[in-house]
């Protein structure tokens, strides 16, 4: 945090900071599923489709909430947002914890969905609050590093807690964490001086919602930027694990080390990519670049997962690579939101966050899809060729957003 001053740091404590935690709840929920899901697999006979409707759940709920808890940050701040929300995330949590079959896990995940929906958006409106605009994507990005604590907690934790608690005794840990969270953002948060509730109604967000969606610049870079969070998103929550265990052949302990390894990098390339966007912005250089290059890498990286490596420490560390890259998918949030009025950085931040979303529900279910095509192996996972093709789509869909968002022309 070069460059914080000391009024620049207490407000870092006192507001960046336990909006963080409502972060670390949405890594929880992502993450969690990654390390449980093998097991409710095996445990409930459920297929890779039905596993994979799981995850697509809690991004559906996710992404249908964004446009009222927009209008509701606005209108109440973040503070009572959050607090209400961080208490609805641990109510889903709870009804995880003692359901018993998929839909009633579908409907915990649902209601979790809706709970950990302004995470993002309400650590970005409070930081818009109280700190330049040319440090947004800075701060933004060390408040996701804190988050990510979120997707470590997920997994090597989660797997040692498993065989004392099981699964259920885990989720009932998340939802204390939860109520935590709600009390912290509380007692911490504070409106900012001279904060007045705008007369905005959600049909007045909905028409500034359509000014964003027909912008030409946002189409141009949206697609590139809102993929990179797409595969952390597809990836970290729930089928890099099975990947794991099917492809690389990793043990449960083993597979949550590595999965705990790529939330680490998560952690640094969301700190390291949200401090160089905030440098080249402040420099006069388009911060776009840095989505760009990450794209680049990590068309790279699934090309090699396609390849279908092994070693446990050769996936690990392809694995938390790919973490850190697709990291930066925040700071071009941030440099997207920059060539739009300063009043329409909550509406840009929604609607990338909703074109995300949308694409992450349909991913999920449709590598759980492929991965059904093949026969189930012996060990109860799904065939290593499934894995390989869900991959190759994914790297197809980013190459064709890389592609459109970097031609030639247009704005």
């Amino acid at each position: 945090m070069s460059g914080i001053g000391p009024g620049t740091f207490e407000r870092f404590l006192r507001i960046t900071l336990p909006l963080s935690g409502m972060n670390f709840l949405t890594q929880c929920a992502r993450a969690g599923l990654a390390v449980v899901g093998p097991v409710l697999a095996v445990e409930y006979g459920l297929s890779a489709t039905e596993l994979g409707l799981l995850s697509a759940v809690l991004f559906a709920l996710y992404g249908l909430a964004q446009l009222p808890v927009g209008v509701a940050l606005d209108i109440y701040g973040p503070r009572r947002v959050q607090c209400v929300m961080a208490m609805t995330a641990a109510v889903g949590f709870l009804m995880f914890a003692y359901a018993d079959g998929l839909t009633g896990f579908a409907v915990a995940r649902a209601v979790t969905g809706v709970g950990v929906a302004a995470g993002l958006m309400g650590m970005m409106k409070g930081i818009s609050q109280w700190f330049p605009r040319s440090r947004l994507a800075a701060m933004t990005g060390i408040g996701l590093l804190v988050g990510g604590l979120g997707g470590m907690a997920a997994t090597t934790p989660v797997a040692m807690l498993m065989p004392v608690i099981g699964w259920r005794g885990v989720f009932v840990i998340f939802a204390g964490i939860a109520v935590a969270v709600s009390m912290w953002n509380f007692l911490s948060l504070r409106d900012p001086p001279g904060f007045k509730r705008p007369a905005r109604t959600l049909g007045d967000e909905i028409v500034l919602l359509g000014r964003v969606f027909r912008d030409r610049h946002f189409w141009r870079y949206t697609p590139m930027v809102a993929f990179l969070s797409v595969l952390n998103f597809t990836y970290q929550s729930l089928w890099a694990g099975p990947w794991l265990r099917d492809v690389a052949g990793l043990d449960g302990f083993a597979r949550a080390d590595s999965l705990a390894l790529y939330a680490l990098g998560m952690m640094i390339g969301s700190a390291v990519f949200g401090q160089l966007a905030s440098r080249l912005t402040e420099k006069g250089v388009r911060p776009i670049a840095v989505p760009a290059v990450c794209s680049a890498v990590l068309l790279v990286i699934q090309l090699v997962l396609v390849l279908e490596p092994t070693g446990r420490w050769q996936v690990t560390v392809l694995w938390m690579v790919f973490g850190a890259f697709a990291s930066s998918g925040p700071a071009g949030y941030a440099a997207i939101a920059n060539a739009f009025p300063a009043e329409l950085t909550g509406r840009v931040t929604t609607a990338i966050n909703a074109t995300m979303l949308a694409t992450v529900f349909v991913l999920q279910y449709v590598i759980g899809w492929i991965l059904d095509q093949w026969p189930r192996t012996a060990s109860g996972g799904w065939d290593a060729q499934g894995y390989a093709w869900a991959v190759g789509l994914t790297l197809a869909m980013q190459a064709l957003a890389s592609a459109w968002a970097l031609r030639k022309g247009g704005t």
